[in-house]
């Protein structure tokens, strides 16, 4: 289980993207009844003191690599040119992913996992500003610059900026569940999930669009998963003619409405995955599908994965309450 974690520096390093991990892994949030378990979280860099950051301030850190080595999870943030990265850290990488540990890079931090050969073969991304160049210098990497993040096996590489607080609760939620990673999002305001392609197994939250009675009507859609709803009679609820709505609705959510309704259920079948007991039949059900065959496709559609395998996943290993 993911208790400890420890977030490589080198000079030069994102301030910004170091503080995602800080904010999700560094916050002892334990004492708040909402199940977060407070994680050993440590700075570590080769040579320890005082760190200069790409902002022009500076951190004083005073641990050396060694801090990582027995750290669940070893972070490798973004820094500036790729040759200031050391051979030590380097190893480090190597030795955290041979003995199992999950290895994350936020932003340009993948040209240090790519340095170190653990992204040899392994699909990947990095900020898009970078993706070109990653892919360019190490051909061997599969770079995927079109989504947030990405996990192959234990290695977890993320876009630049807000994509690195995405894949650190994409972590927790591996590790310790739907809850733990609501409750950690909760805490930050943000939203538990964003969409990061499929296979990606990111929830779509509801788009923020350009008028409140076409909110109001996605609300209610979720809230009538059950339901089918022609476009007719979608439209007569917000006054609108069919023609009128249906292009304003693909403008705003980016798909028609019986597509933003599956994904919708496909979302609510994973939230019933993830914290229920519930069967196949009855999610199917309860998110508005109907019958485990429909759940499977469109599942499968959307995320690459059948419902089983998602729940295998993403049940969270929390140790039961004493």
């Amino acid at each position: 289980m993911l208790k400890s974690v420890a977030v490589i520096v080198v000079p030069n390093f994102s301030i910004f993207e170091f503080g995602t991990a800080y904010e999700v892994f560094g916050i002892d949030r334990s004492e708040r009844g909402s199940g977060v378990p407070a994680f050993d979280f440590r700075v570590c860099t080769p040579e320890p003191g005082d760190i200069r950051l790409k902002s022009g301030l500076s951190m004083h850190v005073d641990l050396g690599l060694e801090a990582a080595a027995d750290a669940d999870l070893v972070i490798m943030a973004p820094y500036g040119r790729d040759e200031d990265v050391p051979e030590s850290v380097l190893d480090a990488l190597r030795d955290a992913h041979a003995r199992g540990a999950w290895v994350m890079s936020i932003c340009s931090g993948a040209f240090a996992l790519a340095r170190a050969g653990l992204l040899d073969g392994r699909r990947c991304t990095t900020h898009w500003h970078y993706s070109r160049e990653l892919a360019s210098r190490y051909p061997a990497v599969l770079v995927d610059e079109n989504v947030l993040y990405v996990q192959d096996s234990r290695i977890i590489t993320s876009a630049g900026t807000a994509a690195g607080i995405d894949a650190c609760l994409h972590l927790v939620r591996v590790e310790l569940g739907a809850n733990v990673a609501a409750s950690i999002a909760r805490d930050m305001v943000v939203p538990p999930h964003r969409d990061g392609g499929q296979a990606q197994f990111i929830d779509r939250p509801i788009p923020a669009c350009g008028s409140q009675p076409m909110e109001e009507l996605l609300q209610w859609m979720v809230r009538n998963l059950e339901h089918d709803h022609t476009v007719n009679e979608l439209a007569a609820r917000v006054h609108m003619s069919p023609r009128t709505f249906a292009r304003r609705f693909r403008s705003e959510t980016g798909a028609t409405p019986a597509a933003w309704l599956n994904s919708q259920r496909v979302l609510r079948a994973q939230e019933l995955l993830e914290s229920t007991e519930l069967n196949i039949d009855e999610i199917a059900r309860e998110s508005g599908f109907g019958h485990s065959v429909l759940l499977r496709h469109h599942f499968g559609k959307v995320l690459a994965t059948s419902p089983q395998s998602y729940r295998r996943a993403f049940r969270g290993q929390l140790e039961p309450a004493v």
